[in-house]
């Protein structure tokens, strides 16, 4: 790995590979580092990509998103979430607040009215609470088929950097409504509330949710991330002149209208992002 250390900081991605090891799942192991010029020789985990083999092998669906949930669980339940930074009210915020700014703002030159800005915030004080009442564990914040690896010990993780102690459905959102391939509403709550049942018995949920209430910690949590998401490839097309992420917006749009539309809550979100449509 070559990170030059102004902009890329080693030594959270050598800590939360320990912390990877340490739980007993797959991820590459930092062999020698120099943290002064930014370089790491890392173990080779391979690059057969779980989005290739989703896109192109449907027979292995299932068991790869078995494999996926299943190493979650080890991640959560065998890491101390204190041994990396919160995941808390301020930075929730500062995630939301990059779709009005980077997506509406910038993106469609759209500025809303101090009504809707009000509007917008309280849907967000809605999400960020919804986040800080689930249980708070070790969050890898990027669980998605681009960041797993189809390898012996199945899956590979990439990209962990940037963990956090959050909510414990950010992960699985991030596994279930990937921004780069959409499954069948009915299959993903499938998935969900098996990953719920496994949550349950590995003592992850101490005070059980209901299928309905645990639903729903998913659906606004999945909010709070598509919402930030459209506001980061905004930004990735503005700032860093990468294009291809404007592809990815339609989905990760789609999937805030699907959700937004199944609860009165969410009226203002789905009424904005219809109207902009």
């Amino acid at each position: 790995m070559d990170a030059p250390p102004e902009k890329e900081p080693l030594k959270s991605f050598i800590h939360v590979s320990q912390l990877l090891e340490s739980a007993g799942v797959n991820a590459p192991k930092v062999w020698a580092s120099d943290v002064n010029q930014g370089f790491l020789c890392l173990s080779d985990v391979g690059d057969d990509l779980y989005l290739s083999q989703l896109q192109h092998h449907p027979e292995q669906v299932d068991r790869l998103y078995g494999d996926a949930l299943a190493a979650l669980i080890s991640l959560q339940a065998c890491i101390d979430g204190q041994q990396v930074p919160a995941y808390d009210r301020v930075l929730l915020q500062q995630e939301l607040a990059l779709f009005p700014h980077w997506y509406l703002s910038v993106h469609l030159n759209y500025s809303p009215s101090s009504a809707q800005q009000q509007a917008l915030q309280a849907v967000f004080n809605l999400l960020i609470d919804n986040a800080l009442t689930q249980p708070q564990v070790f969050v890898h914040r990027d669980y998605h088929s681009r960041n797993l690896i189809k390898a012996a010990h199945n899956p590979a993780i990439l990209d962990f950097q940037d963990a956090v102690c959050g909510a414990i459905t950010y992960d699985l959102v991030s596994l279930l409504r990937d921004v780069y391939i959409q499954w069948p509403k009915a299959q993903v709550e499938d998935w969900a509330l098996g990953y719920r049942e496994l949550a349950l018995q590995s003592g992850l949920l101490p005070q059980a949710p209901t299928e309905r209430e645990f639903l729903r910690w998913f659906d606004w949590m999945g909010l709070q991330r598509h919402l930030k998401i459209a506001g980061i490839f905004a930004r990735l097309y503005h700032r860093d002149g990468k294009a291809a992420y404007l592809n990815d917006i339609p989905l990760t749009l789609r999937y805030i209208q699907q959700v937004s539309a199944t609860y009165p809550e969410m009226a203002f979100l789905h009424k904005l992002i219809n109207d902009l449509a």
